[in-house]
């Protein structure tokens, strides 16, 4: 499947690639770096933290993170996988490029640990208990078709039913 790297965009809600689970990369070559390329300039342009491939409409087991902002902090996880999560679970809000302008308390393990392909090919691991472990959490949640809207409190659901419904429409 040839990829116009140049016309990957950021996908939103209701967006049905956004709702499957993606499929594992079969090899990382010079056409699966250069969509990470794309979706680092997507990302740091949004602004965000993270960004999936389904984000921007692919299919993949990929995304890129940057706890930070620096450029010299950009990570790329193919092929994740989240094992290991600590007993502590903790609340913080989250939002997603995906989901402008929603907002929401999610609950999740503290700390986790990641496996994943790096950009290169090799595998590695990580353990990480703060705001990275929370962006691989979001991530992964992406690459297996959940959102936000999915961790959401009934509360927390009217509060942004607006938004969400502002979503709908533009995509109907």
């Amino acid at each position: 499947m040839a990829i116009d790297v140049a016309k990957l965009a950021i996908v939103h809600y209701p967006a049905a690639v956004l709702r499957k689970r993606a499929a594992e990369v079969p090899a990382v070559d010079d056409g699966v770096r250069a969509v990470v390329q794309r979706m680092l300039e997507l990302m740091h342009a949004a602004p965000g933290v993270g960004l999936a491939a389904p984000q921007v409409g692919l299919p993949w087991r990929l995304f890129v993170a940057n706890p930070t902002g620096d450029a010299g902090d950009d990570r790329v996880y193919i092929n994740p996988e989240l094992t290991e999560p600590t007993r502590e679970a903790e609340s913080q809000e989250e939002g997603c490029l995906s989901l402008p302008d929603v907002r929401a308390q999610v609950a999740r393990p503290r700390g986790i640990t990641i496996r994943a392909l790096g950009v290169d090919g090799e595998p590695f691991t990580e353990t990480d208990d703060g705001l990275l472990a929370r962006i691989w959490q979001h991530e992964t949640d992406h690459l297996d078709g959940v959102l936000i809207l999915d961790r959401m409190t009934r509360i927390e659901k009217i509060a942004n039913r607006r938004a969400v419904k502002a979503l709908e429409a533009a995509r109907a």
